[in-house]
């Protein structure tokens, strides 16, 4: 679960790491009372506004500006709030701006230049480590660093078992070039990170930038968060921030079915019972010369009213051709789920695309015959290959 740059901010904060202040206001006008407030809290008029979207790259696609007055504070939140914005990681479309972050202008002038720098917190899945990732190039795209300057790319490896150790934490401002008031910021900040990152059950935090102020305070500008959908039964009020509206609908949809659905962009459909085979599916769609559609498991229950729930978020999507239903009769009986493919095609009645059923496992002779016999335009696979050959005649 992904959370807004002012949300993911009020989580940092609350584990102690120093934070860019900033109000969400969903108008023009409550961007307005809240640059006020901030200017009494902070004495500075300038302001910058920041579009509230899942989504990076949005000072690319003028979802970022600067406001030197109540005037422009005014007129960008005016702008921002209910554009579509465009940037690297939306759709061509995309994406609505409900609300915006009035935050305090941090890039004050003072004895030193600010300085940015990158930070991430993760894991490591091939040591089974935590790691913090952090560069002195903040402000970028880390991809292009990673690519044009990779030398310029540390990471600190830390035992979850262990927890960050006070070593570690200065390697990094050490790593970074600091030194002084500045050294010894960096280091609480880095370990407040690290246990924010932990105590929520984050898969990810990613800071950029990490922002050193003219009078050597370290602080988080931006935040993207990511949390672990399978923790947060242990974080309700975490889970209370989720925002559908940045969300695909569809995917949302099958979720309160109590499908596993996700969108792909190919133009075969597929439906199944167990991640592994979903996966084994889409290879066997590419094989076949398509390309898969989505991802959608249905579990172990594939009767009547879950195949047709299926069926429904499937064809929900323009790009789809065909549907190949892949199911290994091992909970399941294969008759039970050929008899809920039969009976949801009869009750939709509009299913205008090639239907592929390949049912292997319990009573699978049986099932293949009341396909077989249905009178529908479904056609029955028994081995791997055989559906493979029926998706590339169906697309051919």
């Amino acid at each position: 679960m992904n959370l807004h740059e002012y949300q993911g901010k009020e989580l940092l904060s609350s584990f102690g790491v120093r934070i860019q202040r900033g109000i969400v206001a969903k108008s023009a006008k409550d961007a307005v009372d809240a640059a006020k407030q901030l200017t009494a809290e902070t004495g500075t008029g300038w302001h910058v506004i920041k579009a509230q979207v899942h989504a990076g790259g949005r000072g690319k696609g003028g979802g970022v500006k600067l406001a030197k007055n109540l005037n422009e504070v005014e007129e960008i939140a005016g702008q921002i709030i209910g554009m579509n914005l465009v940037t690297p990681q939306t759709s061509a479309e995309g994406k609505k701006v409900h609300q915006v972050l009035v935050a305090e202008d941090v890039y004050y002038p003072g004895d030193n230049e600010p300085e940015e720098y990158y930070m991430s917190v993760l894991l490591n899945r091939g040591t089974g480590k935590n790691m913090i990732m952090y560069s002195t190039e903040g402000g970028m795209d880390i991809e292009t660093v990673a690519e044009e300057t990779p030398h310029l790319i540390f990471n600190e490896e830390i035992d979850p078992a262990m927890g960050i150790m006070p070593f570690q934490a200065r390697r990094v401002a050490f790593n970074l070039g600091l030194s002084g008031t500045a050294f010894k910021e960096m280091t609480k900040f880095v370990t407040a990170l690290y246990k924010a990152y932990v105590e929520s059950d984050a898969s990810l935090f990613e800071i950029n930038p990490v922002l050193k102020t003219s009078d050597d305070k370290i602080l988080a500008v931006d935040s993207k968060v990511t949390l672990d959908d399978n923790a947060l039964f242990r974080h309700r009020s975490l889970a209370e921030l989720r925002d559908l509206r940045e969300e695909n609908p569809i995917e949302v949809e099958a979720g309160a079915l109590g499908l596993n659905y996700v969108d792909l962009d190919g133009n075969v459909g597929c439906m199944v019972n167990g991640a592994g085979l979903a996966m084994a599916t889409m290879d066997l769609i590419k094989q076949a010369g398509g390309e898969p559609a989505n991802f959608l498991d249905v579990g172990g229950t594939a009767d009547a009213a879950r195949v047709e729930a299926a069926f429904k978020i499937i064809l929900k999507d323009p790009a789809v051709k065909a549907i190949l239903i892949n199911i290994f009769g091992g909970i399941v009986r294969c008759d039970r789920v050929a008899q809920g493919v039969i009976d949801a095609y009869k009750n939709m009645g509009n299913i205008d695309v090639p239907i592929i059923v390949r049912l292997q496992g319990t009573n699978a002779d049986v099932a293949k015959e009341l396909i077989d016999n249905s009178g529908l335009d479904v056609m029955s696979a028994t081995e791997f290959q055989e559906a493979a050959d029926k998706v590339q005649t169906v697309l051919s």
